[in-house]
């Protein structure tokens, strides 16, 4: 039997992501965010939403980027801290030993520990309630090579040790189960 509970967001897991933003070195903050996602894979678009209270808002919306840094187990505490600290009162990237690099597309740094970085372009913003959410074209992906498998050439997610967020809760993502089509593959 099942319990009806109030209307809420119980869409779990999510990515646990570092989302850096800033056009100069004086700006840069970087801020945990799971309401992230993407939206479209041709053209390749994501967004990223953010309450408009937030010190990060204001950056985002003033330059018109951001950039998805995605989070390790490595960087669970940063991605912790990240998210219940402000920008007004710390330099977050300082205080978690975080490298910014200056983005290459776009007017946001990314974060050189990450093992990957999707560098967004703000084409809309759409205010909904508690946040707003920035729709993003992707204008480039960074993936650091050591986890770059030498004889295919894929990104090894399972080397990476991503990080999930869950209902307040930061979990390392679990073994493969399956493959894109396995369930309907001939054998």
């Amino acid at each position: 039997m099942k319990q009806s509970w109030r209307p809420g967001n119980m869409v779990y897991p999510v990515p646990a992501m570092l989302v850096s933003c800033g056009a100069t070195p004086d700006e840069y903050n970087v801020f945990t965010a799971s309401w992230v996602g993407t939206i479209c894979s041709d053209p390749a678009m994501c967004y990223v939403s953010i309450r408009p209270s937030r010190h990060s808002y204001d950056i985002v919306k003033r330059n018109m980027a951001f950039t998805l840094n995605l989070s390790t187990e490595e960087l669970a505490r940063a991605t912790d801290w990240c998210g219940v600290r402000s920008g007004r009162d710390y330099n977050k990237f300082e205080e978690m030993n975080l490298t910014a690099v200056k983005g290459e597309k776009v007017a946001a740094p990314y974060i050189d520990e990450a093992p990957v970085c999707i560098e967004c372009k703000v084409k809309e913003i759409v205010h909904l309630g508690s946040h707003d959410m920035f729709i993003a074209d992707v204008l480039n992906v960074l993936a650091d090579e050591r986890y770059i498998d030498k004889t295919t050439g894929e990104f090894d997610l399972k080397k990476a040790k991503l990080l999930a967020y869950s209902h307040g809760e930061y979990f390392s993502l679990g073994e493969r189960i399956g493959k894109f089509g396995w369930s309907v593959k001939k054998k």
